[in-house]
């Protein structure tokens, strides 16, 4: 197989041996979208959480003061934006499905910011942001969640976190064959022992700083891996993931989510340069 490091495009991440996916978002949205809840019948089915979570878009990170920035390596990148309410979620997720079992990986460079609508530094503004998988096979379905917990009850926190807890399912519609639950609420989080990390914010909020983020699982055991953010790494096997028991017509789900939160009435913004999603052989 040709070096990764061959690549331009590649050359900045570290993927496994299968790339399933490597989106440059120059090229377009590349298939992610909106988190919408499970309905039937009727809009008004959906479960409330669900009901405004913001889609992702494509960004120049156009700025009043600094001009257009672009992407770590071009124009666009994914952004993720939410709406100028206090704990206001806004969540990109791409669906595929696996064919093989075995280590995954998502790699990607971010940057997050508060919206520049203040001439402040706005360091606390972003609550936090994260990153999870969606996954099920043919005994259980798993969430490995993973979030960086920026600011938690007015306080830096500078922590990542996980979620183990499965939150209560609901049946929605009349059949009872579609169920919902919603996995991102703000309570149930927990520190990963040791995983305090403090990022670059630079000193305005119209400056971004890119970095590096990469998370693996095991498809074998639907179980964490490893956590990599610029410098630093933690290792998250001790840890569970969210686990449920198998939905219908899910086989082999393999679906990819990011997300950020506001912690202020300001919003909160997360932009994604590229993402590479890859298998270990």
């Amino acid at each position: 197989m040709k070096s990764a490091y061959s690549d331009p495009f590649l050359s900045k991440f570290d993927p496994l041996a299968r790339i399933l996916f490597a989106d440059d978002f120059d090229t377009g949205m590349c298939g992610w979208s909106e988190l919408i809840g499970n309905y039937e019948g009727s809009l008004d089915t959906i479960l409330p959480p669900f009901r405004d979570l913001r889609p992702p878009m494509l960004s120049s990170a156009t700025m009043w003061d600094t001009g257009t920035a672009g992407s770590l390596a071009g124009t666009y990148s994914l952004k993720l934006a939410t709406r100028a309410r206090a704990g206001h979620l806004a969540v990109a997720v791409k669906r595929a499905t696996w064919r093989k079992r075995g280590r995954i990986q998502v790699e990607c460079y971010f940057a997050v910011k508060p919206e520049p609508s203040a001439l402040t530094l706005g360091d606390h503004d972003v609550g936090s942001f994260g990153v999870f998988f969606d996954l099920q096979d043919s005994a259980q379905r798993a969430m490995p969640h993973l979030r960086y917990c920026n600011v938690e009850d007015g306080r830096p926190r500078y922590q990542w976190q996980y979620r183990d807890d499965l939150p209560s399912r609901h049946v929605v519609g009349d059949s009872g064959e579609i169920k919902s639950f919603f996995h991102l609420e703000p309570t149930g989080w927990k520190d990963i022992p040791g995983a305090n990390q403090r990022l670059c914010y630079n000193e305005l909020p119209t400056k971004i700083n890119w970095h590096y983020l990469r998370f693996t699982c095991d498809l074998h055991t639907m179980n964490y891996g490893e956590l990599q953010c610029n410098d630093h790494t933690f290792n998250l096997t001790d840890l569970s993931p969210i686990r449920a028991p198998t939905d219908a017509d899910l086989w082999c789900m393999l679906n990819t989510a990011f997300f950020v939160e506001t912690a202020t009435d300001r919003r909160a913004f997360l932009y994604l340069d590229s993402v590479v999603l890859s298998l270990e052989e």
